[in-house]
Parts: C-alpha cells; sequence; structure tokens
C-alpha cells in the first residue's frame, strides 16, 4: 500500500489505547481464579493488527464522539475478537498450535482455562457497554449491547463459525461462502465501523454508507486472508497454514482460483471506498484500511 505511514501510526497508536483501557479491567486478582484471567491477558495482550478497534475510532471521530467513550466500545469489541479467537483454536474448532506467532491459548495452558478464558472475555465486553461510563444515553448504550450481541451471536460470528466447521461437508457455491464470510467475519467488522455512528447519534444516510463500506471491507478482508493462507508462510503469518485446502473446505480462493480472488478482493476495497463520498477527507483512514486489508501480508 502506498504511503501508509499514517495508517500504520494510527493502528500503533489504537493498539496502545486499547491496551491501556483493558488493563485495569483485566487486573489479575490474588484468589485461584487468577489463571482464567492470565490466560484472558496473555490472550489479549499478545499483539494483532486492532483492526476492528481501529474501524470504532475511525468511526467515531467522524460523528464527533468523545474518544475516551469510543475507546471503551473499541476494547468490548477486541475483547470479542479474542474470545472467538481462543475457541477458534481449540481442538475441537480448528485445532491450532500458534497464534501470532505464539502458542495458543489451550497449548500455553490448557483446554478448559482457555473455554473460560474466551466465555469470560465474551461477558466482559459486554459489562463495557453496559457501563456509564461508555454512553451517557442509555438507549445507545442498549443498541450498542444489541448489536454486538446479534454481531457475535448465531446471526453473526457464530453461525458462521458453524457453517464453517460444517463446510467440508458441505457443497457450498460462491454465494453460500459469501454468507459465511459475512457472517464469521464481517459481522463484527461491520459493527466496529457502524459503532461510531452509533454512539454520535448519526442518520440513517451515514449509517447505511459506513454499513455498506463495512459490508465489502469484510469480505475483502476474508479474501486477503484466504490467500494468506495459500501463499503463505507460517512464519510470515504467524499461524498454520494451508488448513482450508488440507480440510477440504470451499472458500473463495478456491472456488475462483488465486488470481480471480486477488481481482475480486481489489474490486471489493475499491466499493467499500465508494461508499465514503459522503464524509470527504474525513474517512481518508478508512479509505486506508480499504487499501491495507488486501495488502496485508500478516
Amino acid at each position: 500500500m502506498e504511503n501508509n505511514g499514517p495508517l500504520n501510526e494510527a493502528l500503533a497508536a489504537t493498539s496502545a489505547a486499547v491496551e491501556r483501557v483493558l488493563d485495569p479491567i483485566l487486573a489479575l486478582p490474588d484468589g485461584p481464579e487468577r489463571r482464567v484471567v492470565e490466560a484472558m491477558r496473555y490472550s489479549v495482550f499478545s499483539g494483532g493488527k486492532r483492526l476492528r478497534p481501529f474501524l470504532v475510532l475511525a468511526s467515531a471521530e467522524l460523528f464527533g464522539v468523545d474518544r475516551t467513550q469510543a475507546l471503551r466500545v473499541a476494547a468490548a469489541v477486541e475483547c470479542v475478537h479474542c474470545y472467538s479467537l481462543i475457541h477458534d483454536d481449540l481442538p475441537a474448532m480448528d485445532d491450532d498450535d500458534l497464534r501470532r506467532g505464539k502458542p495458543t491459548v489451550h497449548k500455553a495452558f490448557d483446554e478448559a482455562t482457555a473455554i473460560l478464558a474466551g466465555d469470560a472475555l465474551m461477558t466482559v465486553a459486554f459489562e463495557i457497554l453496559a457501563s456509564d461510563e461508555t454512553h451517557s444515553d442509555p438507549y445507545v448504550r442498549l443498541e450498542l449491547v444489541r448489536e454486538l450481541a446479534k454481531a457475535s451471536g448465531h446471526h453473526g460470528m457464530v453461525g458462521g463459525q458453524m457453517i464453517d466447521l460444517s463446510a467440508n461437508e458441505l457443497e457450498l457455491d460462491e454465494g453460500a461462502v459469501h454468507r459465511l464470510q459475512q457472517m464469521k467475519t464481517g459481522a463484527l467488522i461491520a459493527f466496529s465501523a457502524e459503532a461510531g455512528a452509533v454512539m454520535g447519534h448519526a442518520g440513517k444516510s451515514a449509517r447505511a454508507s459506513l454499513q455498506g463500506y463495512a459490508r465489502d471491507l469484510g469480505l475483502a478482508f476474508q479474501i486477503a486472508d484466504d490467500l494468506l493462507d495459500v501463499e503463505g508462510t507460517p512464519e510470515e503469518v504467524g499461524k498454520a497454514t494451508g488448513k482450508d485446502a488440507d480440510a477440504g473446505k470451499a472458500t473463495l480462493v478456491g472456488l475462483m482460483g488465486v488470481e480471480r480472488a486477488r481481482k475480486q478482493a481489489e474490486i471489493l476495497s475499491d466499493q467499500a471506498i465508494e461508499h465514503l463520498m459522503q464524509f470527504d477527507d474525513k474517512a481518508s483512514l478508512l479509505r486506508a484500511v480499504a487499501h491495507f486489508v488486501i495488502n496485508r501480508s500478516v
């Protein structure tokens, strides 16, 4: 991606800010429950792009939302994302030993602790959203809770994961794979991009634009992820590669071929950017993200 310095700086700043919010929330207790919090912290503070929290903050800036409040929503989203990664890596799911170049939580601790750490991170997310500190308007807090629940539950991420687990037994065409990816990956990205509009009491037009942006961004992101699984190495990506093909799972890369899939990701990235026209230069970092997701190497 050209001139990605400002975006890289913004992503790094987001990561540091989100960690400052979560550090006291995930303070280590003295009792025997300490182990599960250690596992939660191991997952949350292990790096990562923090793309979803960044989308929360970038969308919040469009509507003049208080940054401290936006950071709390960003932190809640990251908790849900990390919970999903912990559970996805379990032997009963994707059975991965590496995540972000480190042993997965069930390897670093044990399977039972990993399950509980994921469960706890999910509940922490909703505790954060329900707090008065997150927004003064209780109706905004309620909408944030409702929309994150939909994005992360059986209508979204969990439902998509269920389809993904069954994908090697199903005959999935491109439309079915699109739906899978919209649920598993796209739903949480969509919530993140629209959260700022919710907090800022934005109108229908602005929210529709961000929904369109997030829809295309999420699909482009997943295609890029599938390309990394095909073309990357475990050292580059920080996790095992080639697993989708080995498991016989249908992906857009598998259905389209590498070059057509790469072109489709570029088209989706351009479409995502077109949805941001009404925000002019205020959405420059969101536009940069649309380029970043299809050109990343990790």
